[in-house]
Order: C-alpha cells, then structure tokens, then sequence
C-alpha cells in the first residue's frame, strides 16, 4: 500500500515494523533448464492495493490478472497479432463483479467467461472512449463464480508497442522482423490486460509464424511442435511491461550452459563475442546480491531500429547492434540489463512514479560490478560520465517536479519517469546510502532486500520502511530525516552527493587543454593512443566552446571522428559538430541518422539539429528515416521538430 510523504516520515522516524513479505552446438536454440538457485516459481499471492497508477484504467485494487495465456498467429503481411487472450483472474476484494483492462489500438471480437472449465457464455461489454496515450479501456462484466476471461482480438498495425519490418530493413534483406517494447504501458497495444507493474502474473503463448522465421520471448524457448506451433512458459510472476516477443530470421550461439546470444546472421558471431564475459557478470552479481533465480540468461542483438541501449525482458534481454564496438567497451549496458534480474524484475516499481526502484538500484548495481570485474578506474570513469547526463538532464527538464525521485502525481505521461534522474541520481542516492552505513553493511542490506521483496511491486516509501527497520534504525546516526527527505521528495541533485575525482580524465584534460593552447596535435595524438572510449567520451564531451573550424579539421584528420564505429563516440562528435557548425560531418551524420535509432542519440540529435539552426535540414533528413524508426522514436521526435 502506498503511503503519504507526512506518512514516510512518521515510520523513518518512529520506526514503524515492516513486514516481508558444457556449449551447445553454436546455430542451435538451448533446451531451457532448470531454474538456477530456486525449484519453482514462487507462490502467486494476491493481496489488496491502494490504486496509484493513473496511467491504467484496470480495476487491479479490486481484481488480479494472475496469469495470461496468449494463443496468436503471427500475421507479416498484415502485420498483425490475431488470437486469443485467457485471463485468469483473482478477486481482491469480495462482490466486484466487473474486469476493467488496458487496450490500445485493438480490435475486440468476442469475449466469454468460465467458471473453471465451465463457460458461462459470451458476453456484452464495453469499450471506453480512447485517449490519446492511455488508449480504452475494455470493462467485461462477470458472475460470482468467473475466474477467468478468454478475449478474441486482433492488434492494429500501427501498435505503438510493436515494430514490423519488412526484409529491406533487416540486415540480411531476405526476411521480415518483428519485435516488441512494451514498457512502460504499451503492452496494451499486444494484448488486453492490466497493464500496470503494480500487477505481477505468469505468462504462457502458443505462436504460429511463417515458414523460415523463429519466434522468441522472455520465457522458456519452445521448439517447433508437430503442429508448427511454438509454446512458451514464465512460471515466475512479471509484470505486463516485461512480456516481449521477437521473430525473425534469427539464430543462437552459446556462451556457456545457460547464456548465449540470439541475432542475425551478420552479427552473430561478433555479438557473442562482445558479450562473452556475461558469465562473468552473473557470477558477479550472485556473490554480491544473491542466486540469478531466472533459469537462463540469454541475450538478442536486435535491428538497429530498437530505441534502447537495452531492455531488461526477463531470460531473453533485449540489445541494440550499436554495443558491439569491438572492444567490449560498451558492455556495461550488458550489466545493467543483468542486474535488472535483480533490481527491477525481482523487486518491481509498483508504478511509474516510483521509476528510481527500478532504474537506480539497477544502475547502481551495474557500476559494483564493472568496479568488481574491471577495477575503480573504469568504475569511476562511468560514474563521471552518468553524472554529465544528469546535470544535463536536470538543467533541460521542462519542471522542476521531474528531478525528484519520487516523481509529482501529475506527470502526463509515463515516459517522463525515464531521464537520467531516475536513473543516475537514484544511483548516486544509493551510493550515499553506502558511504553513510559503509559498503559492507549495505551489501548485506541489499541482498536481503532483494530477497525480501522477491517477485513483489512496492513503492518508495515501502522502500523507506524497509530502510529504516534494517539499516538506520541500528545505525541512527549514519542519516537524518532531512537528508533522506531532499534526496527521495527534494528536486535536483543535494550536496551531498559523491563528487567522484578520476585521475584518468584529470589526464585527458592536460592533455587537452595544452593542445587548445599550444596547437600542436602531435602530443594529442601520442597521449590520445591509449585512450579507453570512457576517456574519448570524457575528451569530447568537454571540447571547449570557443574551437575553431580548423581545430575541428584538425581533431577530424588526426582521429577520424567523422564516422567512428563506436557508436557512442560518434554520437558524442556528431554532437559538438552541430553546435559548432562544422560541416564536414554532416554527410556522416546523415548516414548516422538514416541507420541507428536508438533513443539515446537520435533524440538528443535531433534536438541539437532543432536548437542551432539546422531545423530544416533535420526535417529532410528525418522524412527519410522516419519509416525506420519504431512508433516510440516516431513519436518523441515527432515532438522534437515540432517545437
């Protein structure tokens, strides 16, 4: 249940008691195996919940959806999910006879209720007027004894949450693609259902696909039956945004017994390559946190048309192709979709308000285990250049509201709880939290939070509570109410937060400023030769303002920046080109723009475009590309350009 900020701090300070709740042959799917580090999926239980999420029409104080069973045809040509959708359903609170689900963009056909295996026959029902983002809501009237609803339906070829691609937008242009993105609420758009996290259900489907094609999901990975068909199995309880289905022409490679990488051809062998010290990662995170309590890890390097660095789908994450750099540079977005299986897929913001428990912890769970495998150097490095995102992103928020972590009630849409406060600032709130109690008590702290908290939705000041009864209440002196109050309810980053010293872009800057000075790029080149891509990104995200064009062309001859292969490192040059008009790039970053469309960059590019004087030439460019893009990136870029 969700508590009231004047609520949080009577328990922070009264101390009110919480209660707890061998490689396989490369080009060949893994059977699935047991599950690692726990027999079966945990006891679903459904308990009663004050209703927090605005962003969900479902009923979910009053009724669960305890599980889905999904039943689709895989329709390319008219890209479309067509079938059925079971829903089993528990009661929260007695004598509510009425389902109220999400929808988007769908098409209802028939619904019928059971009472067990009975059916108590088809029945009228009722969709709402739509709203632009929170779609209609699908009210199902029910008897005393329907436990469960089987809904008809078909998706709308412009689902927000799906992307169809035709074979000219793959990589090997013989065959179609689709995958999904349904955090935060565009499950909706796949599937009837409450698409909320406060809600956690196990997920069964059955797909039929075209001849040639694999269909994957975050579940257990069937192989094609005698009836063509593939059926799938999350027996540990998800919320609706973790349900992701990808199918194409895609193929395995393994890296150990239980992680391997799924992509097309052209990328296969590279990507398992590049992700090769996952293992390393798991392990990693289970001598810290806890067992991985998923079964199999597996990753899929997807079209670069995927908006995100990743997407945390549990047993199957999602990655975008620009993480393979070649160097295993990149690899930290790997162990932050790892640790999700902690933080985020095990303990779950119960709604988008709360974002930081998902995003944070996972972000900071991410840079212990870069620090534990690659050493603090890289460590802080990292640190350094989330923190560059943040203040950039507290300084160009469009309300001070939205640098809190517990973020205001009237956010008008969900995507707003995904800048980098959530995510940087709600980690450097954890790293305070770990000087002020010392590293070795709040690793023990979080470990049992995550095993506490296990397969469960809470909020922040559940989070708080717990705080309080397992940490600060024996150590009430390591932290005040008015400092846990301005880093959870206060906007923008507070004092006390670390302020991380690298001795390896102390370097950088030397070295830079005396080529400023001097002009002579020769010691540049020397010094930059051993430069980590962190210090790259360090060196060109802190280009003075005042560089002239033939600095620029000098920069561009000595280290071909224009059309780097790091993707990261590109984006960061593409970025300074634009501000400072240099032209030679923008041919490059034409191509940049036309092939990559992940969020990270294009947004902020075509924002830069917006902002000095390039609006036009961004338009042009972005008519082109747009049909690549997903709905997603269609649609923030949509309002980029239009400001």
């Amino acid at each position: 249940m969700s508590l009231s900020k004047t609520a949080m701090i009577s328990i922070f300070t009264a101390g009110a008691m919480l209660s707890a709740c061998g490689n396989s042959s490369t080009h060949e799917a893994p059977h699935d195996t047991p599950l690692r580090g726990q027999s079966e999926a945990p006891e679903k239980s459904v308990s009663a919940l004050a209703k927090d999420d605005k962003f969900t029409y479902a009923n979910y104080d009053e009724m669960h959806v305890t599980h889905i069973d999904l039943n689709l045809d895989v329709n390319f040509d008219t890209q479309t999910l067509d079938g059925v959708a079971t829903l089993d359903i528990a009661r929260v609170k007695d004598g509510v006879n009425t389902l109220i689900l999400d929808t988007k963009d769908l098409t209802i056909k028939t619904v019928e209720i059971f009472a067990g295996e009975t059916s108590e026959g088809d029945v009228g029902y009722a969709l709402e007027a739509a709203d632009k983002v929170l779609g209609q809501a699908l009210t199902i009237p029910l008897t005393d004894k329907t436990d469960s609803v089987k809904i008809s339906y078909t998706t709308s070829p412009k689902a927000e949450g799906l992307q169809w691609l035709s074979p000219e937008q793959t990589a090997g242009k013989k065959k179609p693609y689709l995958f999904s993105q349904a955090q935060p609420i565009h499950a909706r758009t796949m599937a009837p259902l409450q698409d909320t996290p406060a809600v956690r259900m196990t997920y069964s489907a059955t797909l039929r696909v075209p001849d040639g094609l694999r269909p994957l999901m975050s579940a257990s990975q069937g192989e094609k039956d005698a009836n063509g068909e593939y059926k799938f199995d999350m027996p540990q309880a998800i919320p609706s945004y973790l349900i992701a289905i990808a199918v194409g022409d895609i193929q395995f490679k393994a890296i150990n017994d239980h992680i391997g990488v799924y992509a097309e051809e052209y990328i296969l062998d590279a990507s398992a390559e590049e992700f090769a010290e996952t293992p390393l990662m798991e392990a990693s995170n289970e001598k810290f946190y806890g067992p991985y309590r998923w079964g199999r890890y597996d990753l899929i390097v997807l079209p670069p048309s995927f908006p995100f660095g990743g997407m945390e789908n549990p047993r199957l994450s999602f990655m975008t192709p620009t993480l393979i750099a070649g160097d295993k540079s990149l690899t930290n977005v790997v162990a932050h979709e790892l640790a999700h299986s902690w933080s985020g897929n095990l303990v779950t913001n119960s709604s988008w308000r709360d974002a930081w428990l998902n995003e944070g912890f996972t972000s900071y769970v991410e840079n212990r285990v870069m620090e534990d495998l690659y050493g603090e150097r890289r460590a802080v490095m990292e640190q350094l250049l989330s923190l560059q995102d943040l203040k950039a992103d507290i300084a160009s928020l469009p309300r001070p509201e939205l640098t809190q972590l517990k973020l205001p009630t009237d956010m008008a849409h969900p995507d707003d709880a995904f800048s980098q406060v959530a995510y940087v600032k709600g980690q450097y709130f954890l790293m305070f939290l770990e000087e002020r109690f010392g590293r070795a008590k709040f690793d023990v702290f979080l470990k049992n939070y995550f095993n506490d908290f296990a397969f469960q939705s809470i909020t922040t000041e559940d989070f708080i509570k717990y705080l309080h009864e397992n940490l600060h209440k024996d150590n009430p002196d390591a932290l005040t109410r008015a400092e846990l109050d301005e880093w959870i309810y206060g906007q923008g980053l507070p004092d006390t937060a670390k302020d991380p010293q690298s001795s390896a872009f102390d370097e950088v800057e030397i070295a830079s400023q005396a080529w400023f000075e001097g002009g002579n790029i020769a010691p540049l080149k020397t010094e930059a030769g051993n430069w980590s891509t962190h210090e790259w990104l360090h060196f060109l995200n802190t280009l003075p303002d005042s560089l002239t064009q033939v600095q620029f062309e000098a920069l561009d001859e000595a280290f071909s920046l224009t059309g780097a292969q790091n993707a990261e490192t590109a984006f960061a040059w593409y970025m300074q080109a634009i501000k400072s008009g240099y032209e030679p790039a923008f041919s490059d970053l034409e191509d940049f723009l036309l092939s990559v469309g992940r969020g990270k960059f294009i947004y902020r590019l075509y924002g830069a475009l917006s902002e000095n004087g390039k609006e036009q030439w961004a338009s042009e460019v972005y008519a082109r590309a747009r049909a690549g893009y997903h709905p997603i990136a269609q649609r923030r870029i949509d309002e980029i350009l239009a400001k």
